[in-house]
């Protein structure tokens, strides 16, 4: 009875500690994003401010859940597994197509302290929640779940997205950010331009989603080979007692 006791103290604790990384880290992208969209102004159409926003509500219900079940694996992992492309999406768009793949370090410490502060806020939004999600997605389960062929669930936001952003456009030239993106504004160049631009921007994405599965699938594998139990070379194997050959005499 006391040995029970002792193992299911030790398993408790082992919990606890097996809860904690994952509370902290989604903590942290807790923080990223609430101050990303706080500092500066974050205007909806933009797909960052979007997904920031549906990060922001999925995290912060993972982590309810986590402290109601005393359990670290997140709810909705499908949803979870989208959440994080959305924001690789936001993170890479950004660097690649937007800011040309230029640093964005110099743009923290400008003169202007009201720029300094919106662009330490898309810093957060762009860079940090970004990385955080991914490595939460890397390091901590369940894995093994999402298939491949939940991509063409994932992309249907963004691609939506780019629909009605255009025809928002199209249709309401005079408001407020008619075009939020460069790729999707057809009067810089032409239709022909913007759909060829929108093309290279899908297949990107697709090339997003399927790494978000692939890592998935890395992370799993990593995992079963660290927890599966280790087998000593030098010990002699286990045979068992062969039964006795009768004969008839």
């Amino acid at each position: 009875r006391q040995t029970r006791s002792l193992h299911s103290m030790k398993r408790a604790r082992m919990n606890r500690r097996d809860h904690m990384g994952p509370l902290i880290l989604r903590g942290a992208i807790v923080a990223a994003l609430a101050t990303g969209l706080l500092l500066g102004e974050r205007l909806l159409p933009y797909f960052t401010s979007q997904s920031s926003i549906i990060a922001l509500a999925y995290v912060v219900t993972t982590l309810v859940v986590m402290i109601q079940r005393r359990t670290s694996p997140p709810p909705a992992p499908r949803l979870r597994g989208a959440v994080t492309f959305w924001l690789l999406t936001t993170a890479l768009i950004s660097h690649i197509l937007n800011n040309r793949g230029e640093s964005p370090l110099p743009g923290l410490v400008v003169a202007d302290p009201a720029l300094a502060i919106d662009n330490w806020g898309l810093f957060l939004l762009h860079y940090v929640a970004p990385g955080l999600v991914l490595l939460d997605w890397a390091l901590f389960g369940p894995h093994g779940i999402v298939r491949w062929r939940d991509t063409l669930l994932w992309l249907l936001y963004p691609i939506g997205y780019g629909v009605v952003m255009i025809a928002r456009g199209a249709l309401l030239p005079e408001i407020n950010v008619r075009y939020p993106y460069p790729f999707l504004d057809p009067t810089l160049n032409g239709v022909d331009g913007m759909l060829l631009a929108l093309l290279r921007v899908v297949v990107m994405l697709a090339v997003i989603s399927l790494a978000v599965v692939a890592l998935d699938r890395l992370s799993g594998f990593v995992s079963r080979r660290l927890t599966a139990p280790s087998i000593d070379p030098a010990a002699p194997p286990s045979t068992a007692s062969a039964p006795s050959e009768v004969t008839d005499h």
